[in-house]
Parts: structure tokens; C-alpha cells; sequence
């Protein structure tokens, strides 16, 4: 990386930036990496890798013995980090919902607050802060009614402040989903939740999704990714704007792909329609909304079996996997990956072809890819 590009004086080589960062605490590095996408990209540069301080790494999922929210860590150095949330009231009331760059998204039970209320809270597991949203009040699920898909939205690269999607899901009498029916969006600079009801859109969103750059990408149910842009416009009451693009994929098999990000740039990763092989993309920066390929890997080499598919869904409307991708880090090169049959958190080196098993008796509920922040919250 040319070091003008991160340095305006440019009088210091990237060699001797290294050096001088591999010095400093791993929570000041967490905190360089903000300044910038060129301060991102280099620290990120796998050239560095090795020697720059190692950022706390892990997986968020709901326990399978019921415990409210629980942080599976990857790395020998994430002192001071709760990965149970024990710092948030009443946290064994929590539903863990998602995480983003560092910030985690739960909800309090219903069985806490009551069925006609939804009480998200927002927290930093490195630094232990934490904002309670405005209460929402979702519809009854039922013959006809709703389910909801929630995602949380940081980038302190690019803004301190945070956002939440709220997607209500239209269902019909036989609970087939129909699409989103209405967007409840919350931002932490305006402390409230703007709705955009305008939808009759027939799109199905996917818990899997990438935040770069204050630009929103939602994985769907078919050949589309959502965006989401104009952010910004939520302080004068503007909801964001949404548009679709294209995915290198097959959508019969987007229930086995996944959404990454790194150095700045979007990835992902998803079997192709052969079945034969696995396919990771990165989101091109001087193509707009276009994808390259990065890696083609064998899919018996990366799932460690042949016979993947389990079941068909009603009028083949969707597909059950035996073992399922469910995050991708290619600044360490690994893809994560769950194990039905064994009920195994498994990693795959995508350099060595190793797999490694991360833990016993995990489900697939819920998980989401954690690396450490500590930025503070807004407000």
C-alpha cells in the first residue's frame, strides 16, 4: 500500500508504520482503524497482518441451554469484554438480534415487557456502554399478520452514529411470506424510529447483510441485494432510499451463502448452482454495484461432505442444508460454518484447506460474526 495514501506527509514508510503500530495497545489500534477507509485498508494489509496488534474476534448467538445472549470468542486477548452482557439491566431478559463493526442489537423478552411491545437495546460489549430504544409496537403474528427481521447498522469508519431496520414481513393465511409491508428505521442522531410505509414490494429479506461506507446492503431470497442509502437525510426526517442490484448467484441456493466484510469492501460467499463448488465475491470499488470473483473453492472441500441438501421446502420453495455457511472473514482468510448433523461450529482456512472444530453443540440460531470496537456511542 502506498503510505502517501495514509500519511499526508508521506515522510514515513508503511514499514516503519508497522513497526510503530505493533507497539501500541490493541484497543488504540482498534481505534486507528476508524480514523479512515486508507487508515481501514491498512490495517487490514495481510503484508501487516502478522505483525499489528490482533483485534478481539468471536461469534454472537443465542445459547443452546436457553441463556439469553452469549459471545463465542476466537481470541486469546478479549479481556475486559462481556460477552454475556451482564453490564445491561436485566440482561437475562435479552434476546441477542444481531451485531455490526462492534455494536450488538438484543431485545428485552416479550415475557418481560408485554406481547404488544418491543424494547431494543444497543451496547458495546468492549466498552460496556449502552442506549435503550424508543419502544415499537409490531403487529400479531398469525394467519395473515407479521414477522419481523431486525438489522443493525455501524460503521465507525464512517459515522459514531447507529442505525436499526426494522423490516415488517407480510404473511398470508397459510404462512407464506409475501414481502415487507412497512420499514421501521431508528437512528441514534435523531433517538426516534421513522416508518416508511410505501412498500408492496414482494422482495423477502435475509438476516445476512454488509454496512460500508453508510451504505446498507440486504441479502434477499433471490437474484437482488437491497440497498440502502442517503442515511444522512434521517436527521430532516427522510427515510433512506432503496434500490436493488444484482447477485453472482443462484437464488436456490441463498439459503446456504453468507455476507462478509473487509478492508472497506463488501464480500460474499454462496455454493453455486452446480453444487460442486463455492464461490466468494468481492464487491468491486471502481464498479459500481458490480462483483469480482475472489475464490473458487471446492465445496467438498469446504463443507467436508458431499451429500449437502437435507430437504425441500414446500414446492421446492426453498432448501435445507446439511452444513451452512454463516460468516466469512477474509482478512484472516476463514470461512465459518455450521454442521447440522454434528451440531458443530466448524472454520475453514481458505489458505491451508484446514478445518478446525470451534465448538460442540451449537445450533445455527442466530449467529452473527463479532470483532471488537471502541468507539464510544453517540450521545
Amino acid at each position: 500500500m502506498d503510505s502517501k495514501k495514509v500519511f499526508t506527509a508521506g515522510t514515513l514508510t508503511d514499514d516503519i508504520v508497522a513497526e510503530i503500530l505493533s507497539r501500541v495497545p490493541y484497543k488504540s489500534f482498534c481505534r486507528f482503524k476508524c480514523v479512515s477507509k486508507a487508515w481501514l485498508a491498512f490495517s487490514s494489509d495481510p503484508h501487516y497482518r502478522q505483525k499489528l496488534p490482533k483485534i478481539p474476534t468471536g461469534l454472537f448467538h443465542k445459547g443452546k441451554d436457553g441463556s439469553a445472549v452469549q459471545l463465542l470468542s476466537l481470541s486469546p486477548n478479549d479481556e475486559g469484554i462481556d460477552g454475556a452482557l451482564t453490564f445491561l439491566p436485566h440482561h437475562e431478559h435479552l434476546e441477542f438480534v444481531d451485531c455490526c463493526n462492534g455494536l450488538v442489537l438484543c431485545k428485552y423478552k416479550s415475557s418481560y415487557t408485554s406481547p404488544d411491545i418491543c424494547r431494543f437495546i444497543v451496547c458495546n460489549p468492549a466498552t460496556r456502554e449502552w442506549m435503550t430504544l424508543p419502544d415499537t409496537h409490531p403487529s400479531p403474528y398469525g394467519p395473515g399478520g407479521s414477522l419481523y427481521t431486525t438489522l443493525l447498522a455501524f460503521d465507525p469508519s464512517w459515522s459514531s452514529q447507529f442505525y436499526v431496520f426494522n423490516f415488517e414481513k407480510r404473511y398470508h393465511d397459510d404462512y407464506l411470506s409475501l414481502g415487507v409491508r412497512k420499514l421501521e428505521v431508528f437512528s441514534s442522531e435523531l433517538s426516534t424510529w421513522l416508518v416508511d410505509a410505501a412498500w408492496s414490494s414482494c422482495i423477502q429479506v435475509r438476516k445476512s447483510r454488509g454496512f460500508i461506507g453508510g451504505v446498507l446492503y440486504v441479502q434477499t431470497y433471490g437474484r437482488e441485494t437491497l440497498v440502502f442509502k442517503g442515511l444522512e437525510a434521517m436527521i430532516s426526517g427522510i427515510p433512506p432510499h432503496h434500490f436493488t442490484m444484482k447477485m453472482p448467484h443462484d437464488p436456490w441456493r441463498l439459503a446456504n451463502g453468507c455476507f462478509g466484510q473487509s478492508s472497506g469492501f463488501l464480500q460474499c460467499a454462496f455454493l453455486e448452482e452446480s453444487g460442486d463448488t463455492v464461490a466468494v465475491f468481492n464487491l468491486d470499488s471502481c464498479r459500481p454495484y458490480k462483483w469480482s470473483l475472489k475464490h473458487r473453492l471446492s465445496a467438498r472441500d469446504v463443507f467436508g461432505k458431499d451429500d449437502l441438501v437435507s430437504g425441500y421446502g414446500s414446492f421446492l420453495r426453498w432448501i435445507t442444508y446439511r452444513v451452512v455457511l454463516v460468516a466469512l472473514d477474509l482478512d484472516r482468510e476463514v470461512l465459518f460454518l455450521v454442521d447440522r448433523d454434528s451440531e458443530k461450529l466448524l472454520s475453514y482456512n481458505i489458505n491451508t484447506g484446514n478445518h478446525s472444530v470451534i465448538q460442540d453443540d451449537c445450533l445455527l440460531s442466530n449467529c452473527a460474526y463479532y470483532v471488537a470496537c471502541y468507539s464510544k456511542l453517540p450521545g
